[in-house]
């Protein structure tokens, strides 16, 4: 089974910048959409962008449109998440996650966590205002 680890998270300054990434080991990810989200306390846990398997196509919460984006770089088995012009409200932690299905990829179901079949154990985001 695939294992995920996530990296990169922080204390940070709003207006400031981070890089997630997510390393891929013991299975592939090269033929599955991937996608980030995050949970902050007391809340439900949201997606917050995704990227196809070929890596030509993204998708972002509304939340994080135009400060987020989401890359991969399949040699190295890695997503990343540049996450920039931070807000306070950013503060989470961060989850990356492989679909269940490979070459999938439909507007419709990437939002959705049961569409995600594994995770890891996600790196805590804090932004101070």
């Amino acid at each position: 089974q695939v294992q995920l680890v996530e990296s990169g998270g922080g204390l940070v300054q709003a207006g400031d910048s981070l890089r997630l990434s997510c390393a891929a080991s013991r299975g592939t990810i090269s033929t599955y959409a991937m996608g980030w989200f995050r949970q902050a306390p007391g809340k439900e846990r949201e997606f917050v962008s995704a990227i196809s398997w070929s890596g030509a196509t993204t998708s972002a919460a509304d939340s994080v449109k135009g400060r987020f984006t989401i890359s991969r770089d399949d040699a190295k088995n890695t997503v990343y998440l540049q996450m920039d012009n931070l807000k306070p409200e950013d503060t989470a932690v961060y989850f990356c996650s492989r679909r269940r299905r490979a070459f999938q990829w439909d507007s419709d179901s990437l939002t959705r966590r049961s569409e995600y079949a594994y995770w890891g154990q996600g790196t805590q985001v804090t932004v101070d205002s």
